[in-house]
């Protein structure tokens, strides 16, 4: 499977709501170790002030909205997604804007800087169009590269350093793989939530592993049918606890977070691009679909860079029954060798075609 064309792969909702990006954003900033003490309260008041004011941004000129998001940030920010996507979401005149700035990292030490924004989605009206550029001195951008994985973009007099989020030392805790598993990069979901991408070349089927080193920005619930099947109450997540090891394997997201390309529409858009060790992630893509030889590089790309090849094996999910197959396969297999095929929702294909995307009509990030 391949991720949507890559205008619309810079493209991803903070999260449904303005509120609620806030509350997801305090939560970034909690489990990275940040803001200890109280939790940070969030009023209507503040909302209503902010859906009800005046502005007079220029939405349609996308220099003019980038002005805006710059000279908004501090002189340093924290990019905590593995796909160095930086979000941000705004109101004018009354409706919700959603955006991003990227530094995408490709091999040779190239550097394209991308930025998005549009109104936000919902539920209740169409998806809107995107405004995508790419920021370089065509555009009186300034793009300098300060350390590894620190960037500082310039426009107008106004510079920021970007800080990308450094993983390169994180590593799964003994005993957390399985006989014939690899283990591909850490990446930081915009959700907040870390986790491990490996790779099972006995099965050909690859696993989100929740990330336990650290202090899991989430509180998780047993279904009424299994308590082997753990929801996030933040999140919607839903992880299966492993019989064999000590380990939360991710099996749902839910589908209306996925459809609307929500901060919990589950890490397949966060790939550990910049921790990639060398040909690691291409060798296992092409050993479950061999007819990509050829046609995609080290990231699962193909050569224009449009597509990108899906890693989604959770299934999407509406009710606690949806995800009930998952523990029947698993306490049917638990002996078998093929167990952890009960954690692929969906296998993979071959289609170039199809992009990436969390909603097939739907593009994002």
């Amino acid at each position: 499977m391949f991720k949507r064309p890559s205008f619309r792969s810079f493209c991803k909702t903070v999260c449904a709501g303005f509120c609620t990006a806030l509350v997801v954003l305090a939560a970034i900033r909690i489990a990275a170790g940040q803001d200890a003490g109280p939790p940070k309260l969030h009023t209507n008041e503040a909302y209503v002030e902010e859906v009800t004011q005046a502005t007079s941004l220029a939405a349609d000129d996308p220099m003019a909205v980038f002005a805006f998001v710059l000279n908004s940030l501090p002189d340093r920010v924290k990019v905590y997604p593995t796909e160095n996507y930086y979000y941000f979401t705004f109101i004018q005149r009354g409706v919700p804007y959603a955006g991003n700035i990227r530094i995408e990292l490709g091999d040779g030490g190239k550097v394209t800087v991308h930025f998005v924004y549009y109104q936000d989605w919902s539920e209740w009206r169409p998806d809107s169009p995107l405004t995508h550029v790419v920021l370089d001195g065509s555009r009186g951008v300034d793009v300098e590269k300060l350390d590894r994985l620190v960037y500082r973009l310039s426009y107008g007099g106004k510079s920021v350093v970007f800080a990308l989020n450094d993983l390169s030392q994180v590593k799964p805790p003994g005993g957390a793989l399985a006989p014939g598993e690899t283990f591909i990069g850490p990446i930081f979901d915009e959700s907040a939530i870390r986790f491990f991408l490996v790779y099972n070349s006995k099965l050909k089927v690859f696993h989100y592993i929740l990330d336990e080193t650290v202090n899991v920005a989430d509180e998780f619930f047993p279904t009424r049918r299994s308590a082997r099947i753990l929801i996030g109450k933040r999140t919607g997540f839903a992880f299966y606890r492993d019989h064999h090891l000590n380990r939360k394997i991710l099996v749902g997201v839910y589908e209306s977070n996925y459809r609307l390309n929500t901060y919990f529409d589950g890490p397949f858009d966060q790939l550990p691009d910049n921790f990639i060790a060398g040909e690691t992630l291409r060798q296992a893509i092409l050993e479950v679909s061999p007819g990509l030889k050829g046609k995609i590089d080290r990231f699962g790309s193909s050569p224009s860079g449009e597509v990108r090849y899906l890693i989604k094996p959770y299934a999407l999910y509406r009710t606690e029954s949806d995800l009930y197959g998952v523990d029947k396969c698993a306490r049917a297999r638990v002996r078998a060798a093929s167990y952890y095929g009960c954690f692929e929702a969906e296998p993979a294909d071959e289609d170039l075609g199809a992009p990436r995307t969390s909603a097939r009509k739907n593009g994002k990030r």
